[in-house]
């Protein structure tokens, strides 16, 4: 479509990467709050042990969800580049490529989810009485991981080329379905843990339907055609060399944070209860900051398959600034607000007080992550995986679980604890930019040949 090419290769950039990037920010956001419809619904109508067993599961479903996410960024950076290039030929083979890979990629962490649940959460030292609860949430949640691998791959074009409007309107009918139907299978049904997460299947099972259905009515190169359906080796290669790194590095995030939360637990229970109301600002926020990641690799690797080096060095700043902002103001806005926010997930004010420890601490801290995951998406967007993700398991990963296992263990105070975020940020972004420079030049050097020729 060429309206949407010129979005990303031509025109006023500041503009066109917040018109991109408004959509993905608003189905981050929606998606958050669907998620913690399911938190409320079953906490209000099925009781603390069901609300118990379905946050226990937290963690995994961050830790597989985030791979598929990863996953999906690799086909992002892939088609993007070559739409901008006009390679038509390599846009249709990494689309129908990149459907069998995230249907594989479902399918692989469906059987996972089925057979390893009970082994994983007792892994995670889940309590005896959640133990039944979390285990048949998450097998029925992942029954609908091959559709939430399925959407994500339609997202991921979508977005590739500049159209964010579709998949947030699917998202929205998905997710109004998944409201309705938490109220229903848990009020009605009085299916409890089972009815939220089949809510979930089922509302992602819709969302990957539409983005489909919508992917094979296009009439562009990155159409869906299911007779062309085939994996192309080298295309194939690819996506996994640029997905894959991503979405390990996303695995091990949560993994790196069950460090974290062990630290929290070693605190009372009101601290614990503070800590995990706190914690659902993290997800808003950084969702929010996420989306001008995504425009920023998706315009950047455009960019630099149409040969537009100056654009391509001004989408990485401006999205950087952007996102920066929005950390910013969202993250004042809850320093200021925190105990209203708050007051969203508890009653009790000893909670409430608890809570806004980790507030005084983040609320100024999440615009400096912007630096870290702007970059890193740059990097990215040039084709660079392998090195951002070391970088980042490194400084944001292993060096969170030493300063546990030190800093904290010494001071044994909950700020010690929460600091570790901003300092691992801002380590890890160094890093991060000093690589992106570095790379940034190597890539600039092909614009700059026929020049020397001349």
């Amino acid at each position: 479509m060429k309206s949407n090419t010129k979005t990303l290769t031509e025109g006023p950039l500041a503009k066109q990467i917040f018109l991109v990037s408004l959509p993905l920010a608003l189905s981050n956001l929606l998606q958050v709050l669907f998620n913690m419809s399911d938190v409320a619904v079953v906490g209000r109508f099925a009781g603390s042990t069901a609300l118990g067993a379905v946050g226990s599961t937290s963690i995994l479903v961050s830790l597989f969800t985030g791979f598929l996410i990863g996953l999906s960024g690799g086909i992002n950076v892939l088609v993007a580049r070559f739409y901008g290039a006009r390679h038509e030929h390599d846009v249709e083979k990494t689309v129908h490529s990149a459907a069998i890979v995230s249907l594989i990629a479902g399918v692989v962490l469906l059987f996972v989810g089925l057979l390893g649940s009970p082994f994983m959460l007792r892994l995670l030292n889940t309590k005896d009485d959640l133990l039944p609860g979390a285990i048949l949430y998450l097998r029925v949640y992942f029954l609908g991981m091959p559709a939430l691998a399925l959407y994500n791959f339609g997202n991921a074009v979508f977005s590739a080329i500049g159209d964010t409007k579709k998949p947030l309107m699917y998202l929205s009918i998905a997710g109004a379905l998944n409201i309705a139907l938490n109220l229903f299978f848990v009020i009605v049904c009085q299916l409890s843990v089972m009815g939220v997460a089949l809510a979930s299947a089922i509302s992602q099972c819709v969302s990957a339907g539409l983005i489909l259905h919508a992917l094979t009515k296009v009439q562009d190169c990155y159409v869906l055609d299911t007779k062309k359906l085939h994996l192309d080796p080298a295309t194939t290669k690819s996506i996994l060399g640029l997905g894959l790194p991503s979405g390990f590095q996303n695995a091990i995030f949560a993994i790196a944070n069950l460090f974290i939360q062990a630290g929290v637990n070693s605190f009372d229970s009101l601290m614990v209860k503070g800590n995990s109301a706190a914690a659902n600002a993290d997800a808003m926020i950084y969702d929010c900051m996420a989306a001008f990641y995504m425009a920023c690799a998706s315009f950047m690797s455009q960019n630099y398959g149409a040969g537009k080096p100056d654009r391509v060095k001004k989408s990485y700043f401006i999205s950087l600034a952007y996102s920066f902002g929005v950390g910013l103001i969202l993250g004042g806005s809850l320093f200021l607000f925190g105990r209203t926010f708050l007051a969203l997930f508890t009653t009790e004010s000893a909670v409430i007080d608890a809570g806004m420890k980790r507030v005084g601490v983040m609320g100024f801290a999440y615009c400096i992550s912007a630096f870290m995951d702007c970059t890193i998406a740059a990097s990215r967007g040039l084709g660079k995986t392998v090195v951002p993700t070391i970088i980042v398991v490194m400084g944001s990963c292993v060096f969170r679980v030493i300063w546990v296992y030190t800093i904290f263990a010494h001071f044994h105070t909950i700020p010690s604890l929460y600091a570790l975020y901003p300092c691992s940020w801002a380590l890890t972004a160094l890093a991060e930019i000093v690589y992106f420079a570095h790379c940034y030049k190597e890539s600039m050097r092909i614009f700059e040949q026929p020049k020397t020729a001349a």
